[in-house]
Formats: C-alpha cells, structure tokens, sequence
C-alpha cells in the first residue's frame, strides 16, 4: 500500500478544515447547542422521565447522531467533489495510489472530522445537561463504525453529484428526515400501532437505538440488529465504491 499517497490526500483533506474551522467545527457545535439549550434546558425540564432517563440526557445520543451523520456525509460528499469540481480528480487517478488507497485518504479524513466534531459536541451537552456513558467502549465503537460508514456513503454522493445543489439532496430530503423520524427526540415505544412497526424499516432507528444504549443500557431494538444495520450498510456502500471505480460512473468521463 502506498502509504505516502494516503498521507498525502488525509493531510491535504484535514488541512481544508483547520482553513474553515468556523464553517467545519464551530457551526455545527452552536446549532446542536440550541437543541441542547431549547428541548434540553427549556422543554425537558417541564417533561417527565423516559425509560428512567431525563429528557435533556435522553436526547443526547439523537442529536449527537444528528450531527455526526449530516457532517460525516457532508465532508466526504465535498472533499470528493470538489477534485472532480476543479479538475484535479484527473491528477489523483493517474497518480500512483489505488482506488483503495483514495478512499482510505478521503474517506479516513471525512470520518476524522466527524468523530472529533462528534466529541466536541458530547462535551459541550455537558453544560446544559448530566448525563452517564455506561458502556464508554461501545459509544466509541458506535461513533468511529457510524462516522466511517456515513462518511463512505458521503463518498459516493460526491461521486454522483455533477453540481453543487446535488450535494445537499439526500442529505436534506433524505438523511435528515429519517433521523428525526428514528427516534432521536422519542422512544418509538411511545408511537402506536401501526406506526411502531412501520418506523421499524427506517434504518436510523437502529442508528440511534444503539448509541443510545451504549449511554443509557436501554435500547429500542435488540442492539445486535443495530450493529447488523450498521454492518450491512457498510457493506453496501463499500460495493458500491468498488463498482464505480471499476466502471468509471461520474468519475472518468
């Protein structure tokens, strides 16, 4: 493996942040900050206990999951696309490094972000609420697997997009709903039939089930189908990346 390529792109990539650091790492800070300060401080002190858990602790791993996949897709979507914007994407091709090695660059730096990003954020939820991580280890596995797999996702988006307006199409008509609608500010023991069953084929839910259950213990889904959920959309994604390179889809012409 050429490791110098893969330094080259992850240093050229992470670079691009310390230039943008208001837009990269402060902006999502202080609009996770508002959840904090509206539906923590202000809505969840005058709401009851869910699962034994307060309201402003129990939406923590929701809004942490919120950011984390709107940023991990975010980074890579543009740090591939702005190559490919440019022109440059031509010089990387033909450089000595692997398709593998390029995704590893961008991909790796785009989930650097996003897990750094991801605990500023849990430190920052700190000033507005108590909360407890009981299965520390498991919360770190679930942040680099969601950051790695969302930032690969990222990848292929930036590879299909052909403007900039494309960019933000899965992320604000996609992305977004189903994580609001994946129980980040609910438990989805709470909905009624049919909708608790319904709500169980959106795939964030399973997301958000189990980072929540490494904070908290408790768990809407068994917590091996949201390792599954997260494993076979890895899987997904990493094929998908194999048959672009492979073909050369928005990529080589």
């Amino acid at each position: 493996m050429n490791l110098y390529g893969v330094r080259a792109i992850y240093l050229f990539e992470m670079a691009r942040t310390w230039r943008t650091l208001l837009q990269s790492l402060a902006s999502p800070i202080l609009s996770t900050s508002l959840y904090f300060v509206v539906f923590g401080a202000a809505i969840g002190s005058r709401m009851g206990e869910i699962n034994g858990i307060s309201y402003g602790a129990f939406i923590i791993p929701g809004l942490l999951m919120l950011s984390l996949l709107n940023e991990s897709i975010s980074n890579a979507s543009f740090g591939i696309y702005f190559p490919k914007f440019s022109g440059t994407i031509y010089e990387i091709l033909s450089a000595p490094v692997s398709s593998i090695e390029i995704v590893i660059g961008f991909v790796g730096a785009a989930a650097t972000k996003s897990i750094l990003l991801g605990l500023l954020i849990l430190l920052t939820a700190n000033l507005f609420v108590d909360y407890e991580i009981v299965h520390p280890l498991w919360m770190i596995f679930f942040l680099v697997l969601t950051a790695v797999t969302f930032s690969l996702f990222g990848f292929i988006i930036g590879l299909w997009a052909d403007d900039f307006q494309k960019l933000q199409i899965i992320p604000m008509m996609v992305v977004m709903p189903l994580t609001f609608l994946g129980g980040a500010f609910y438990s989805i023991d709470m909905l009624p039939e049919p909708w608790q069953t319904v709500t169980l084929f959106n795939p964030v839910v399973y997301l958000i089930s189990g980072f929540r259950w490494s904070f908290y213990g408790v768990a809407d889904v068994n917590i091996i189908a949201s390792i599954g959920m997260i494993f076979a959309f890895m899987f997904l994604c990493l094929t998908t990346i194999w048959w672009i390179f492979k073909t050369g889809y928005r990529l080589k012409n």
